[in-house]
């Protein structure tokens, strides 16, 4: 955790209200920022987070309240107005231009001219001088399509710095990250505020607040609940403030008693990316694999789904020879993949709750080529009750929902087809914490009903608070099997990348 910043007020918004058509989704907000520190920003899914920084950055106007900068009150109308103050806003989502330069992407809609002409010699000098502040070297003539998430978002961080930033919000700036790109990201976020920028940071995980953050404000319901030094307040005590309940435990209790076994793999490979893995996955069995990025995790799942081919190995599942051609071909032998992206690979965004939960599984609610539509609604209603599915209606539009919900309606597309292997990339990216409990209750449950389940996450807590056993990854290899009581982050972090283990 850094120390505690002490410098002047750079930013205060006080009592912040805004109203949307029948909904309040902000009323009498405070918070306030001082010259480098990192103030972490929380709160659930539909807390209000999103709207608050969209009035800071201009895309939205205020209904109530003010916003003073350096003590003087000011009027945010438009990005521009945002800009001008010296406040930048990093979105989950980078505002990159793919087919342009990291130089370009840097000077985008600021290129200095000399003699009526741009000066891409300077363009160039300047980009190297703001890549080399955040001790990132990259050629500036690199097409920015080209480079990794890490680096993307290095990119958008200096093109924040040639704006002369003096308030960065980061919004989830670890979500897309390994391991390794993280402590990378909190070297250049502490590095940012030693140059007294003030960071508005935002994140579900709580382990970086307590890393990175000086001070914390909490959101919930669209209403300010409070702010606490980090040093003088607990995990605990900043969950309650979120979801306005005490939660005991995030991860359920289970009994463990594995079935049969459902999927055998042996020696698969696929390229470079996957060699020689072999593992088993028994019914009723939760098993984790954790690697840092690149480790081939994803890989393997891609394959045991059928999206990607194998170059070498075998599968069985319940027994039997399994090489799916498709995923079509494994979900009819009853194999689903939660993909790691909801949002790009596993939602039809812009397409209501029903569509989503049954368009996997028409074929079973038709008959003689006609959708049984009473059927239908009656299979999301269901599904909508049993993962309490937080909807006005079936008709809801998924790009409305919470990440939570959202992720929900995932799973109920997989459980109306009677799933009996669940890969679960990354289930609760994304996710605050309250959801996230609920969703590994749901897992939780699945298990005891003897679905077996694969999950990938980068977030070590949660593979050691739900894996019955967990498979580090390493090179395209497993490098180690942990019983759940061998496994702590220490052990699992030296296999995933190839340190000694030190003695006990």
């Amino acid at each position: 955790m850094s120390t505690p910043a002490a410098g002047r007020v750079l930013l205060e918004m006080s009592g912040i209200g805004k109203s949307f058509p029948g909904v309040r989704a902000l009323e009498g907000v405070t918070l306030s920022v001082r010259e480098g520190q990192v103030h972490a920003l929380l709160g659930e899914n539909g807390a209000g987070k999103s709207t608050l920084i969209k009035i800071l950055s201009g895309a939205y106007g205020r209904d109530d309240g003010e916003i003073r900068i350096d003590g003087e009150r000011v009027d945010i109308r438009t990005p521009a107005d945002a800009e001008r103050l010296g406040i930048s806003t990093i979105y989950q989502e980078f505002n990159l231009t793919p087919h342009m330069t990291i130089a370009e992407n840097i000077f985008l809609g600021h290129l200095p001219t000399r003699s009526g002409m741009v000066d891409w010699a300077q363009v160039r000098q300047r980009s190297r001088e703001l890549l080399e502040t955040l001790d990132v070297h990259l050629p500036v003539d690199t097409l920015t399509g080209t480079l990794p998430v890490a680096q993307q978002q290095m990119v958008e961080i200096a093109k924040a710095l040639n704006r002369n930033t003096r308030i960065l919000v980061m919004d989830e700036p670890s979500a897309v990250l390994g391991e390794r790109d993280i402590e990378n990201l909190f070297a250049v976020v502490r590095r940012l505020q030693a140059s007294g920028i003030g960071i508005i940071y935002i994140s579900h995980r709580m382990k970086e607040i307590f890393e990175l953050a000086d001070e914390v404000t909490v959101l919930k319901d669209g209403r300010y609940v409070g702010t606490r030094k980090v040093a003088a307040v607990t995990m605990d005590e900043l969950v309650q403030m979120m979801i306005g309940r005490e939660l005991e435990d995030i991860y359920p209790s289970r009994r463990t008693e594995p079935g049969e076994v459902v999927l055998k793999v042996s020696h698969l490979a696929q390229d470079r990316l996957a060699r020689d893995v072999s593992f088993e996955l028994r019914a009723g069995e939760i098993v984790g694999f954790a690697g840092i990025t690149g480790s081939g995790r994803t890989e393997v799942a891609r394959v045991i789904f059928g999206a990607d081919r194998p170059t070498a190995g075998e599968m069985e599942l319940f027994g039997k020879p399994y090489r799916p051609r498709s995923p079509r071909d494994a979900i009819d032998r009853g194999v689903a993949l939660v993909t790691e992206d909801r949002k790009r690979q596993g939602l039809l965004l812009k397409l209501q709750v029903f569509v989503n939960t049954t368009i996997s599984g028409l074929d079973r609610l038709s008959r003689f080529g006609l959708l049984r539509l009473k059927d239908e609604l009656a299979l999301v209603n269901t599904w909508i009750a049993n993962l309490r599915i937080k909807t006005p209606s079936p008709e809801f539009v998924v790009a409305n929902m919470s990440g939570g919900n959202q992720q929900k309606v995932v799973l109920a597309r997989w459980l109306s087809l009677g799933i009996k292997v669940f890969i679960m990339d990354e289930p609760t990216r994304g996710i605050d914490v309250g959801s996230k409990a609920e969703i590994y209750q749901i897992m939780a449950d699945l298990a005891g009903q003897g679905v077996a389940i694969i999950m990938i996450s980068s977030e070590l807590p949660e593979v050691l608070g739900m894996s019955d056993r967990v498979l580090v990854m390493r090179e395209g290899r497993i490098v180690k099997e942990l019983a759940r009581d061998e496994a702590n982050e220490e052990v699992v972090m030296h296999h995933a990348v190839g340190h000694e283990v030190p003695a006990a």
